[in-house]
């Protein structure tokens, strides 16, 4: 079963600048982390010990079986 996640970016004002919302489909919290942990760039991996914490804090919602076939991963994203 597939989900989608919408996870308030994790680099929050003000200790940085950069923020916003992230679209993603995985089957699980531990599985939308890893793929946000591959989406990420280098230079954002000081706050990575935030990503599970907001990833368990986000909105998810079941998806229809016809997107069990969809590969994981970050499907939109808007960021700053």
């Amino acid at each position: 079963m597939k989900y989608l996640y919408i996870v308030d970016y994790w680099v929050p004002f003000p200790s940085s600048e950069y923020g916003g919302i992230l679209n993603v489909i995985a089957e699980s919290n531990e599985d939308c982390h890893s793929v946000l942990m591959d989406w990420r760039d280098e230079y954002e991996n000081t706050h990575d010990h935030r990503i599970m914490e907001y990833v368990t804090k986000s909105q998810r919602f079941k998806l229809d079986e016809s997107y069990n076939d969809y590969e994981s991963s970050v499907v939109e994203s808007f960021t700053t």
